[in-house]
């Protein structure tokens, strides 16, 4: 079924009789050619692009919740590609212009905005950094611009730039950047892979997988055992807990990264704002609620749920940068688990168990780098090799000293 304006007023005519479920329930077979573990929106637009890119048949999306239920639907919905290093830049480039692009690939409406995205400058050094960033994004194709105090003023006149303690001397601006549905990226990609034959499996975690001379030919579940040819991880925050069920270490640690939610109030923040001078950034939901969030909870965790400190730390850069938002309520708050690698960079790669491919370490920008994750991933596993945007996202970086680490803070996942 295909949705369309004329649709939707053709089912307002007759009782809205016609609508059909966006994608089948369906018992898993015994038997797939590729079994990707996980229904997030990295593992679904994987079965995706795999159907759609590479002609594959005979794929299941295991599930152990519902569809839309973990990281993609609780993280503060900004896509962006304003990345520095070679190694990031134009894999976050092609993942935007996938998003450009994705309501009419999907035909399912996402509600990608682009707002624009603005990260702001608060000291002569900061500005440096930022021209050489804005430098790289450029000659990677990207869109950057350094944005001078007085335009910065016009666009946010509410913003004070004679701020004696973070003085605003200008800012880096992607106005390609903006925010996205994120439960609705997920409904979309399960929607259109369901409609090129990829099985949809919610309600079932794998339990163990089975190696046989080195070589993984199926996963255990709580709805039986499932055989595959190729067996692809995608499961952020919780890669440790399933991968050590194959005797695997990952070079990863998982962390509470939580967001936040105010009240409705009219249009105020007609962007996505970060804040220079500590980690906070804010949007403005078409609800009219505030999305914002900050650092990860500083100790390993698998709850979705945090603590005290960082709801304070947060809200202490609001006020920073956002002192009219003092009265303002906080409607809710909740957490994800991110998967946060050594260097602050993923991995998409095969590994040393023949068949088993791991795609995770995502650390902040899992959202952001959704259709490009599982535009690269199933290039991996249909070809066996890594795609060009992805080719520097491998294991061995880390024996081999290559880590692709943007903030330039070494190999400690709480420092990214």
């Amino acid at each position: 079924m295909t949705y369309s304006g004329l649709r939707i007023i053709k089912e307002a005519i007759t009782g809205h009789k016609g609508w059909k479920p966006a994608w089948r329930e369906v018992e898993p077979k015994k038997d797939y050619e590729y079994v990707i573990i996980g229904g997030g929106g990295h593992g679904l637009a994987t079965a995706y692009y795999l159907a759609r890119n590479h002609g594959a048949k005979n794929i299941a999306v295991l599930e152990k919740g519902w569809v839309g239920g973990g990281n993609v639907g609780r993280n503060t919905t900004i896509i962006r590609s304003n990345y520095l290093l070679d190694g990031n830049e134009p894999f976050y480039e092609h993942s935007l212009k996938l998003w450009e692009g994705l309501e009419q690939d999907l035909n399912y409406n996402a509600m990608v905005s682009q707002r624009g995205i603005l990260n702001l400058v608060h000291s002569d050094a900061q500005r440096d950094a930022f021209i050489r960033r804005g430098n790289a994004m450029i000659l990677n194709g990207a869109d950057a611009d350094l944005m001078s105090t007085q335009a910065i003023q016009k666009r946010y006149p509410f913003l004070n730039v004679n701020n004696a303690r973070f003085p605003i001397k200008g800012g880096l601006a992607q106005h390609r950047g903006g925010t996205v549905r994120h439960d609705a990226v997920a409904w979309g990609y399960a929607r259109a892979a369901d409609r090129l034959g990829v099985d949809i499996i919610q309600n079932c975690e794998v339990n163990g997988f089975q190696i046989k001379a080195g070589k993984c030919v199926g996963v255990e579940t709580n709805l039986g055992y499932i055989s595959a040819k190729k067996i692809a991880s995608c499961v952020a925050g919780s890669s440790s807990r399933l991968l050590s069920k194959a005797n695997m270490r990952l070079p990863i640690e998982s962390h509470v990264l939580q967001a936040f939610v105010s009240e409705g109030l009219k249009p105020v923040l007609p962007g996505v704002i970060t804040f220079g001078a500590g980690h906070f950034y804010c949007s403005q939901s078409d609800k009219g609620g505030l999305v914002f969030g900050g650092d990860i909870d500083g100790y390993n965790s698998y709850a979705q749920r945090g603590n005290l400190p960082i709801v304070e730390d947060v809200c202490e850069g609001a006020m920073a940068i956002f002192p009219m938002l003092g009265r303002v309520r906080i409607l809710r708050m909740w957490g994800g688990i991110m998967d946060m690698s050594m260097d602050g960079s993923p991995i998409i790669d095969r590994t040393h168990i023949d068949n088993l491919y791991f795609n995770g370490g995502w650390c902040y920008g899992g959202f952001k780098a959704t259709p490009a994750s599982g535009w690269c991933y199933a290039h991996l596993l249909a070809t066996g090799t890594p795609h060009e945007y992805a080719k520097d996202y491998r294991f061995d970086r880390f024996a081999k000293g290559g880590m692709i680490d943007e903030k330039g803070m070494g190999n400690n996942p709480q420092l990214h």
